[in-house]
Parts: C-alpha cells; sequence; structure tokens
C-alpha cells in the first residue's frame, strides 16, 4: 500500500491518513507526530490543518 505523499494535508476532526510528523499550516504552528488512523488533533483549543513533513 502506497504511502500518502510528503504535503499530504488533513483536518481538526479527520482520520491520520499516514504515520508521521505533521506541522500545523499557518502560524503559530507546531509539530506533532501522529499515528495513521487517530483523529488529528485541535491546536491551541483551535481547528487547524495539518501538514505532512515526515514520514514516521
Amino acid at each position: 500500500m502506497a504511502n500518502a505523499p510528503i504535503g499530504t494535508t488533513a483536518r481538526t476532526g479527520e482520520i491520520c491518513p499516514e504515520s508521521g510528523v505533521w506541522k500545523v499550516v499557518g502560524s503559530p504552528s507546531t509539530t506533532a507526530p501522529i499515528a495513521k488512523y487517530n483523529r488529528m488533533p485541535p491546536y491551541d483549543g483551535k481547528a487547524v490543518t495539518w501538514q505532512l513533513i515526515r514520514y514516521a
């Protein structure tokens, strides 16, 4: 099964499409390791868009 490409995005509440290190798009930003099939978390109490930057 193919990996989701680096740069894939997912919104808070969606199912994570790929295990790896994810970065919040925009500012303030953060990175977090998120495992495939987990729900994408909020950041700073807000719904955000996460972008895959590195495979786990």
